[in-house]
């Protein structure tokens, strides 16, 4: 995976509004793929940040949020 590629993936998991189902149709990344990229490429303090933003939020588990609505 190139840097460029890398960068787009984390911007997408950084939006609040971007699913995982969304980044897997997009790239093809699993869930915890994305989590081991964020782990690696981002500082400690910054993917803390960034899994305490995504645990607590419906929207980037849509089977979660279309049930919600």
């Amino acid at each position: 995976m190139n840097e460029s590629t890398a960068s787009e993936i984390i911007a997408m998991a950084w939006c609040d509004k971007t699913s995982f189902d969304v980044i897997r149709e997009t790239t093809g990344l699993s869930e915890k793929e994305v989590i081991l990229l964020m782990r690696k490429t981002l500082k400690p303090s910054s993917f803390r940040l960034w899994r305490k933003r995504v645990s607590g939020r419906t929207r980037k588990h849509t089977k979660k949020y279309v049930n919600q609505s």
